[in-house]
């Protein structure tokens, strides 16, 4: 077997609430409805953007995301500019998201990249990114990776 094409198709995430997940990834993301299920007991969303599907949400979460257990740590979205990390965060603050970090830091001590660090409506840990745009800011964790420990 041949992995030389191999890369992250979509990412599905547990929620407690498929409509409250949906609001929260479609304004902070601008992503589309794909379809959705809502059969009760079996209901999901797919999430995607010009014809390529991006999240599924699926309702089958009886509790909040614990950082402390083995399995998904963050998820991150990389967009092409600090301008975009900075909009996302507007609209973060608008919709009362917990931050881990004030505003945009890098990614580590004295790198380029760097972005926001915040949670979802059931505490799912989430990263918005840009290549540049947090030079000459200081990293709020030192000698390891920001997106590690928040």
């Amino acid at each position: 077997m041949s992995t030389a094409s191999l890369r992250t198709g979509h990412v599905g995430i547990n929620v407690t609430d498929v409509e409250r997940s949906t609001a929260f990834y479609r304004r902070v993301l601008g992503l589309d409805v794909v379809t959705e299920g809502t059969e009760e007991g079996r209901r999901f969303v797919f999430l995607g953007r010009d014809g390529a599907l991006v999240l599924t949400l699926w309702q089958q979460a009886g509790h909040a995301f614990e950082a402390d257990r083995a399995g998904l740590h963050h998820l991150s979205f990389e967009v092409g500019s600090a301008e975009e990390v900075r909009a996302a965060e507007a609209v973060l603050r608008e919709l009362g998201a917990r931050f881990a970090y004030d505003g945009v830091v890098p990614h580590g001590e004295g790198t380029a990249s760097g972005g926001i660090y915040f949670t979802d409506p059931d505490g799912t840990r989430l990263e918005i990114y840009a290549p540049t745009g947090a030079e000459g800011v200081a990293a709020p964790v030192a000698g390891a990776p920001t997106c590690g420990f928040f």
